[in-house]
């Protein structure tokens, strides 16, 4: 049960060497907007969440960041799984390709990456 005047918390999943993650956590808590932080390199996310995820925002594609050290030093036969469950695997061996910060909200709304613009447009009341 939540106590009254307890908001339901956010969900901030990362890695916590991450500047973006870095970033978005203080832009959170300078507006004063509680949330949990959850390493996902030392608590793994589960296959079932990391699907609904890929349901949610339509492909393994927009999770994956193809922009990263990781994704480069890939070796190509790794960089064209051709089922969810190798994806699964892939992002199991390799957690530092999803994209993050990854921000869930209480009623599952997913948000990859941090911009200030849109936090400011997401928070805004």
């Amino acid at each position: 049960s939540v106590a009254r005047g307890c908001r339901i918390m956010l969900m901030m999943y990362g890695l916590p060497n991450c500047d973006t993650c870095k970033k978005a956590q203080t832009w959170l808590k300078r507006a004063e907007q509680a949330f949990t932080f959850i390493d996902y390199r030392a608590n793994p996310i589960a296959p079932e969440l990391l699907s609904h995820w890929v349901e949610q925002l339509g492909g393994f594609d927009a999770l994956l960041n193809k922009a990263s050290t990781t994704w480069r030093n890939l070796l190509p036969n790794k960089k064209t799984p051709g089922s969810k469950p190798e994806y699964l695997m892939l992002l199991k061996e390799y957690p530092a390709l999803l994209k993050r910060p990854v921000l869930v909200f209480p009623n599952g709304k997913l948000v990859l990456g941090f911009k200030d613009a849109h936090y400011k447009k997401l928070f805004s009341t």
